[in-house]
């Protein structure tokens, strides 16, 4: 995006992989919840998350050691103008889907058309955003933008590339459990029993693996994933030697809980792998498409009312920071005090709209940690009856005389977010308000968060160090009321859909750096979430004879990571 990749063009491996690991061995992990399609591309259904990051590849692909720079893949070289107004890609002909068939340029395009217009929702704008895509070549395509966007030659080659041949005659959009896309990555579904397990084995086969950018990865020969109730059984799995691996979030489950006999006899050993990425967003969403949600002030009583910090020490001992921005952790989050130089002069066009706190930077509302919480609550309190909310006969009510009741949609399993709702309830109904959690199952959640049908609801926005056309999805006004758009929280302001415009368009690092800081002012002065706690480092505990390497990527454990720069070696 800005200079040249780090690695030369004649490198031999990644530098966070060991080239030299050892392929073999099975990897077990769980996820809550289910599955009911094997099709992670389509609108329908909930494939297992993991699937479309092992079964398949894009033209190019990304170094986890670097913010914004992407090598070829499927691609063997790329082209650009200086103005990136298109981008070119030659095919390498060794490239082979995994049935053995080779991968064409008419793959590519109807890839490319097919993900646009009947994919899912995250891949449809930047079909949008394409004016011309066409073959240049026996192993080349053009893709010519209609859009001045700088971010669109690097996801142009991102796109996940499938077997044009498989879909004949069929409903790509409704293929569910009868048959996974054909794709061209080392991994291919072998089995699996719907909603309860999964496995994939590597391609003895495949096409990629002498490649330099694969040198090192992908060592496993099988990838299983088995699907628990909740959190809770899924440990317990674990724990009883089901599963190979297990990620904690929580650090005092960390500290406390891990004292069973396999982690004391060397059996299982705890990782912690630091990071350099951004905090990103998790938290409570809160639906401003709902009254009186609708209200800032409403939402600041919210997030004083939120004891951040008897609830931290309740659920992680407070060893886990709060998350204080959408990229704090970085030097692309908002900086303390008033706004200055050039993230001042981006958010000037807007001042006459921009919420308090703004231009004056502003701060999560603190807590004495006292259960009580008094002094946030009078606060919280003042903002309700300024907003025309009064308490009658003990409830809060508006203007009608009806009762302030909020619910939180979460999926069921999720125990610890339960608990935290819970706790935050007790303080509610000190304000007149009733919170209730709705837990529901996998398809439920996934349904109702796509038709914006709740509340409050869990949010979890993983960011990088190079944010771009994934900002619009986030938070961009186009999707406040799209159904199935990430933006849950129907934000819809002129201002934020500037700062990513601007974000997308500048060449100068520094403006772009600035831009993103106005951007992350401009989200945690809309109150649009009540944070939680942040994932300072990745924490996972696994089997002894699971390996990584001791150099590490700057995106630490993050997609990428585990298990595919992972590898499976006795003592």
């Amino acid at each position: 995006m800005y200079g040249s990749p780090a690695l030369p063009q004649d490198f031999v491996s990644l530098p966070y992989v060991n080239p030299n690991a050892p392929k073999g061995g099975k990897v077990v992990v769980g996820n809550t919840g289910g599955f009911d399609t094997l099709n992670p591309f389509a609108p329908k259904g909930t494939p297992p998350w993991q699937l479309r990051f092992w079964g398949y590849e894009s033209l190019m692909g990304r170094s986890w050691d670097e913010a914004f720079s992407l090598y070829g893949l499927l691609a063997e070289s790329v082209e650009v103008p200086e103005d990136r107004s298109w981008v070119e890609f030659s095919l390498r002909p060794e490239a082979r889907f995994s049935d053995g068939s080779p991968v064409t340029v008419e793959d590519v395009i109807w890839s490319y058309e097919t993900l646009g217009t009947k994919g899912h929702l995250r891949y449809r704008g930047f079909w949008n955003k394409i004016a011309e895509i066409r073959q240049t070549g026996p192993m080349s395509l053009r893709i010519t933008f209609n859009t001045a966007d700088r971010e669109l030659a690097l996801i142009a080659g991102m796109r996940p590339i499938l077997q044009k041949s498989q879909w004949e005659g069929k409903d790509f959009a409704a293929s569910g459990l009868t048959e996974a896309p054909i794709g061209t990555g080392a991994y291919v579904v072998a089995d699996f029993e719907a909603g309860r397990h999964i496995t994939l084995k590597r391609n003895p086969d495949y096409w990629g693996k002498d490649l330099p950018f694969r040198v090192g990865t992908q060592n496993f020969d099988e990838l299983r994933i088995d699907f628990f109730g909740d959190q809770t059984v899924l440990f317990e799995a674990f724990k009883a030697g089901e599963l190979s691996s297990y990620r904690e979030f929580n650090a005092d489950k960390w500290a406390s809980a891990y004292g069973f006999s396999a982690v004391t006899d060397g059996r299982i050993v705890k990782s912690e792998i630091p990071h350099k990425r951004p905090t990103g967003m998790t938290g409570l969403a809160i639906n401003t498409r709902r009254a009186p949600l609708d209200d800032w002030r409403v939402r600041e009583a919210l997030l004083l009312a939120f004891n951040f910090e008897y609830i931290n020490e309740t659920i992680t001992g407070s060893a886990q920071p709060r998350i204080t921005s959408y990229f704090s952790n970085s030097h692309l989050g908002l900086r303390p005090g008033p706004a200055s130089g050039r993230v001042a002069d981006y958010l000037m066009p807007f001042a006459g709209a921009m919420l308090p706190g703004t231009a004056d930077s502003y701060t999560l509302p603190k807590s004495d940690g006292t259960k009580r919480n008094r002094k946030n609550l009078r606060k919280a309190m003042a903002l309700l009856e300024e907003a025309g909310l009064t308490v009658q006969d003990g409830a809060l009510r508006d203007a009608d005389g009806t009762p302030i009741t909020f619910n939180v949609l979460l999926r069921q399993g999720d125990i610890e977010m339960k608990t935290v709702v819970e706790i935050y309830a007790r303080a509610l109904e000190r304000l007149g308000i009733t919170l209730m959690p709705e837990p529901v199952d996998n398809a439920q959640y996934v349904g109702r968060q796509s038709s914006f049908d709740f509340d409050l609801t869990k949010v979890r926005r993983e960011l990088s160090l190079s944010p771009g056309n994934e900002q619009k999805l986030y938070w961009g006004s186009a999707g406040a009321d799209q159904p199935g758009s990430r933006n849950l929280m129907g934000i819809a302001s002129p201002a934020v859909d500037a700062m990513i415009d601007t974000m997308l368009s500048v060449t100068d690092p520094e403006d772009f750096v600035a831009a993103t800081r106005a951007l992350d002012r401009l989200l945690m002065a809309g109150r649009y979430v009540i944070p939680i706690w942040s994932f300072d480092k990745g924490r996972i505990a696994h089997k002894r004879a699971l390996k990584f390497p001791q150099t590490l990527p700057i995106y630490g454990d993050r997609t990428g990571f585990m298990p595919d720069v992972w590898w499976y070696q006795e003592d």
